[in-house]
């Protein structure tokens, strides 16, 4: 039998091989992520576990809420009429979207949500200040990547499944009496605040006695989890409870400065790669709070920050 391989191709067939299978991966991994979703059998939420969602995630007024896998809408328009949010949700079925928008009618909601017939995984999410779900597990994990580039403080919430390595910021189970068609059972709620991008090296200066002394602390980061080293004056010292949360951080380490043990306490607020907050100082000479402002060192060429953009769907999946 004749062999015929890529190798021996001539060099404008294999570019133009080449260019074939480029034109057809995108079309391929959107294939796939349409049917994860499609694949996503319709189980409604209970009203008991909807109510609980909303309240874990602090829905209000100022919330924008999107609903992945909308189903009959009562996710939005219980959050639009119980307290006031705005927002949209979004399933492949046309039955189901045309259910929600009646049960939005029927709750005089219309003015504040909207239901879509459309693929999850190519909708918009910018505007969320909330995200809820009751999607597969499979689905969460390629949805994940997408959520870990919404804006810091974005609040999610998944009905019974969760996002593997993720950890949550709250798990609760409660005992829902209507679920599985009134059969009963257990329902599990995760809750996450999608956090800031920390990881890399930290610079600033704070007027230390009457002196400026010079900080740089490291910071590793898996999702919200974060910790460190700083360097004071030449000497390291670990951080001790760090924390993340959205956009929020915080930290203490006890260095010695001006030849006195000094403990530090920093709280701020991420921006980009600037960080503004205090900074809480105390020690046996003195005891003071000041103004911080830190600024991220651009990374080295090459180099690769440990942070959670570096955790790809493949690494993720077990």
């Amino acid at each position: 039998m004749q062999e015929t391989s890529y190798c021996r191709l001539s060099s404008a067939c294999r570019r133009q091989l080449c260019r074939a299978l480029a034109a057809l991966l995108p079309g391929l991994f959107a294939a796939s992520a349409w049917a994860a979703e499609a694949s996503v059998p319709y189980v409604p939420t209970p009203q008991d576990v909807v109510e609980r969602m909303l309240q874990m995630a602090k829905v209000g007024p100022a919330d924008y809420v999107i609903d992945l896998g909308s189903g009959d809408g009562r996710i939005v328009v219980t959050a639009a009429r119980k307290h006031g949010a705005r927002g949209f949700g979004v399933d492949l079925n046309p039955v189901r979207i045309d259910e929600a928008n009646e049960n939005a009618r029927k709750a005089g909601v219309v003015d504040k949500v909207a239901f879509y017939q459309r693929n999850l995984f190519e909708t918009d999410l910018s505007e969320a200040t909330v995200i809820t779900m009751y999607l597969l597990p499979r689905v969460n994990l390629e949805l994940r990547p997408q959520l870990l580039e919404l804006k810091p403080g974005t609040r999610l919430v998944s009905h019974d499944f969760s996002m593997d390595d993720w950890a949550p910021d709250t798990h609760v189970q409660m005992e829902v009496k209507d679920k599985y068609g009134g059969v009963g059972g257990k329902s599990d709620i995760y809750f996450w605040v999608v956090p800031a991008k920390t990881a890399g090296h930290w610079q600033w200066q704070l007027p230390v006695s009457g002196k400026t002394q010079s900080y740089e602390v490291t910071l590793g980061q898996k999702f919200q989890s974060i910790s460190g080293t700083a360097r004071v004056g030449g000497r390291g010292a670990r951080l001790q409870n760090a924390r993340l949360r959205g956009d929020q951080i915080s930290f203490s380490f006890t260095a010695e400065v001006n030849g006195a043990a000094l403990k530090h306490d920093f709280s701020g607020r991420i921006e980009g790669n600037a960080i503004s907050g205090s900074v809480a100082l105390s020690g046996s000479r003195m005891q003071s709070r000041l103004d911080w402002n830190a600024k991220r060192a651009a990374a080295k060429t090459g180099a690769i920050p440990h942070s959670i953009s570096t955790f790809s769907l493949a690494q993720s999946i077990r």
